[in-house]
């Protein structure tokens, strides 16, 4: 019998856990450790950031769901990992053994590597959890009290990009509904080498296709921005040529901004000799397994994935909801055959699907493999995007509250957008 252990109640973690029991004989124990009850899904945090969504639409206490699956459910921070031992030191003193680990945690936010930023002790805003989303639309609310200059965007080091667009362009929408738009100057500021590049090279059109929708928008932006230090109302941004040579200095001003951080590796998993890369990300083979701890899996942000190509300011490589699927299905598949007495023989589809939200539009993008050279590179956009979004978080949340196994991206929003099956 063995005890399977998933760190992170994520998007990553908890459909895990609903497929580990699904897969696995009852003889097996699947436990979930989270550090709170809630799950959060995380691409609605740009709407609720600015109150289009409430924390009640979007967030689930899953310890019944979970339990009534047959998951055990513990919510405290894990605060150390010992491989050795296969152990994990919970914060209130507690262990639990584990025969597998899988990680999927997701990533720490680096606010701290720019000084200025981030909604704790700077001066701009976040939607990277739904707390930030909330704490963003009471400063959004503020802020239309007495409208002036916005700047949205991403921080040096950023890897996930698709936030950054959404909630520049919803913003943009809103605004324009509140007919408060003529008093808001828009710039967005990010590390990306161009419009559209998004960490990923660029899908199929993206470059035209949301420099396009900026224009409409009258959305100024600077890119190849070395954003180094943020003071209140002030954005300091160093631009560089492809050379990474310094061609301007910006001072940005802003009444309102918010600015996606750089990630890293949470601090127990980071702590771990030999898992991580030096950003904290784990190191995986192609099975999703770790190099020297063949019994530690993971999935999701938290992986150490090369950028897609080097950049004149950093940028990292996103990590979409159907590469993490697809990381998880793989995961489950493995340690079944494992526990079985089989090596694992499962890899995962990485490949990128992403539905960019605008508020009244929206754009998708679809990049098979993630990595060029490319089998499939596509680009669409239309309200059509926009009703996709939110018909797939109704489909995930449920997904949550079943613990339905089914995998959401493969059968339903593939088909959505035309698309039968991907080339792995």
């Amino acid at each position: 019998m063995a005890h399977i252990i998933i760190l992170g109640a994520g998007i990553g973690g908890t459909p895990a856990a609903y497929e580990m029991r699904a897969h696995l004989g009852r003889e097996h124990t699947v436990t979930l450790v989270n550090a709170s009850e809630t799950f959060q899904f995380v691409p609605s945090n740009p709407w609720v950031a600015l109150g289009w969504r409430g924390t009640q639409d979007t967030t689930i206490q899953i310890r019944p769901y979970l339990e009534k699956k047959g998951v055990q459910f513990v919510a405290q921070r894990v605060d150390k990992i010992d491989p050795a031992a296969n152990a994990l030191t919970l914060a209130n003193g507690d262990t639990l053994n584990y025969d597998y680990l899988v990680i999927a945690t997701g990533p720490r936010l680096a606010f701290e590597l720019v000084p200025g930023a981030g909604p704790d002790e700077g001066f701009t805003q976040s939607v990277c959890t739904v707390e930030h989303a909330e704490r963003t639309w009471k400063n959004y609310q503020e802020f239309l009290k007495n409208p002036g200059p916005v700047v949205v965007g991403a921080l040096p080091g950023a890897s996930c990009f698709g936030p950054a667009y959404e909630y520049a362009m919803a913003l943009e929408t809103d605004l324009r509904r509140r007919k408060l738009r003529h008093k808001v100057p828009i710039t967005y500021v990010s590390s990306e080498p161009y419009i559209g590049h998004l960490g990923l090279g660029g899908v199929g059109d993206s470059k035209s296709l949301l420099e396009s929708e900026m224009r409409q928008r009258h959305i100024k932006w600077i890119t190849n921005a070395k954003t180094t230090r943020i003071e209140d109302g002030v954005m300091h941004v160093e631009e560089v040529n492809d050379q990474g040579q310094l061609v301007k200095e910006h001072a940005v001003e802003f009444t309102f901004s918010m600015m996606l951080p750089p990630f890293r590796g949470v601090k127990a998993v980071a702590e771990v000799e030999g898992l991580c890369n030096p950003g904290g990300f784990v190191l995986v083979d192609a099975h999703q397994r770790s190099p020297k701890y063949p019994n530690i899996y993971s999935a999701g942000v938290c992986i150490a994935i090369p950028p897609v190509e080097v950049t004149p300011v950093p940028t990292g490589t996103p990590k979409t909801g159907y590469m993490i699927e697809s990381m998880v299905t793989a995961i489950v598949h493995n340690i079944g055959e494992e526990v079985a007495g089989k090596s694992p023989s499962h890899s995962g589809t990485w490949s990128t699907i992403c539905l960019a939200d605008m508020g009244d539009t929206g754009a998708a993008f679809v990049a098979i493999p993630q990595i060029p050279p490319r089998n499939v590179t596509w680009a669409k956009q239309g309200k059509w995007v926009h009703l996709a979004k939110v018909a797939f978080e109704k489909y995930f949340l449920h997904k949550m509250k079943t613990g339905n196994s089914e995998p959401l991206y493969e059968k339903y929003l593939l088909k959505a957008l035309g698309i039968e099956r991907l080339n792995r």
